[in-house]
């Protein structure tokens, strides 16, 4: 007799992906205070770019250590934590407006909370509720509330800036960051992982630390590394310097922040749409495409010429592949390890996209300094996309069609 298939959480997803659309919103909106921050204080872009740098590589740190946490205690503590720190680093930026005072608000705390409700904690949460073949579908949702967060904040946030300031920008960020205390009480307890579980997965009895050295010793782990890493570099680039590189075309505010915005609306189209195509096809191939989509997307933005059409349209590219790359990468490591220790596997896998955000967020800045424009970058953009979409070819997955017929 079939079995039949539990029903969707639905209350859990629409807080999961509540949570997520308000910090990732505000995350991704940051950009468009860098040349409102650079004129208000006399800090050069180095400096601003460096600050956001840290933010990138310490939301990405954030991630296995928030996880592991999660797993061990649950993700209501981790999450009403991460909203605290989100609501203080975004409400003292104001007031500490030096190099390393950016450091402290933006590049620590802000991002440590941002991270601490992000996609390992909230992505692992859910996925211990539901069976295995649901998960594809279920971080594409999760990750859609994300995107649209970005096509929410990123205009309001351009609104405040223009009416009232950076620094009252700011305070309406912290305020906003409010609404993830609330979300966490659904998330709040800890499931034992779903009952069904694919033919790849690792027993669910063991413990973290020999899961840790299983999956380290996993080549296609590794590869989902390489590719995540060159996500991290692509994403930090652009929503750190996509402003400015809009203005150094001589085009207005309105435009950077109506780009951002495109980039977060059409994703919420291609998360939903990666998060189907998972549960038919081998992810791998969903991720190899997009990443060789983007270095189709940024050759032929270095050809067209700078209109407001062709950077609403390079936005619109973009978006359908901005952070669709999350849930296949997470429903791989699914595949491959089961959703035990989702959250800290997951974890890691996003520490390497931000050891990439960190190196895109802030070699970005040094570019413009010394170079006058971002050439450079977009060229290395390029090839790394390339290597990207090379690297998941060969990771070793048991197709979806494949798994339900043995089933």
């Amino acid at each position: 007799m079939t079995r039949p298939t539990p029903r969707m959480p639905w209350l859990l997803l629409l807080a999961a992906t509540m949570t997520l659309l308000v910090t990732m919103g505000i995350r991704q909106s940051l950009g468009l205070f860098v040349q409102p921050i650079r004129a208000g204080t006399g800090l050069g872009i180095v400096q601003i770019s460096f600050a956001l740098a840290v933010a990138q590589l310490v939301w990405g740190a954030a991630q296995p250590l928030f996880g592991m946490w999660a797993d061990k205690r649950g993700s209501g503590r981790v999450l009403v934590f991460g909203g605290a720190l989100l609501v203080i680093g975004m409400a003292l930026t104001p007031f500490l407006t030096s190099q390393w005072g950016l450091v402290l608000t933006l590049g620590i705390l802000g991002a440590a909370g941002a991270g601490a409700g992000s996609f390992s904690v909230l992505i692992g949460a859910v996925a211990q509720r539901i069976e295995a073949d649901q998960r594809s579908m279920a971080a594409g949702v999760i990750n859609a509330g994300g995107s649209f967060g970005q096509f929410v904040f990123a205009p309001f946030a351009q609104a405040v800036i223009s009416a009232a300031g950076w620094a009252a920008g700011m305070w309406a960020m912290a305020a906003a960051a409010l609404a993830t205390l609330p979300l966490a009480w659904p998330l709040r307890r800890r499931e034992a992982p779903a009952a069904a579980a694919s033919a790849q997965t690792v027993d669910a009895g063991i413990g973290l630390s020999e899961q840790l050295r299983i999956a380290f010793r996993d080549r296609s782990y590794w590869m989902l590394h390489v590719g995540f890493f060159t996500c991290g570099f692509h994403i930090a680039f652009l929503v750190t310097h996509l402003p400015t590189e809009i203005a150094l075309c001589g085009l207005s505010d309105k435009v950077s922040a109506t780009a951002l915005a495109l980039i977060g609306l059409f994703n919420v189209g291609g998360s939903l749409a990666i998060g189907a195509l998972g549960q038919r096809y081998r992810m791998k191939w969903l991720l190899a495409l997009m990443y060789a989509s983007r270095a189709l997307l940024i050759a032929l933005y270095l050809v067209l010429p700078p209109t407001p059409m062709v950077f609403y349209a390079f936005a619109a590219g973009l978006g359908m592949t901005w952070l669709a790359t999350v849930p296949p990468t997470a429903g791989i490591i699914g595949k491959l390890f089961g959703a035990r220790y989702l959250a800290t596997l997951f974890g890691f896998t996003l520490l390497s996209h931000q050891v990439g955000g960190f190196l895109g967020a802030w070699l970005g800045g040094l570019a413009l300094d010394r170079f006058g424009d971002y050439s450079c970058m977009w060229y290395a953009d390029i090839a790394l996309a390339l290597v990207a979409a090379a690297a998941n070819l060969p990771i070793r997955e048991q197709s979806p069609k494949l798994a339900t017929a043995m089933a």
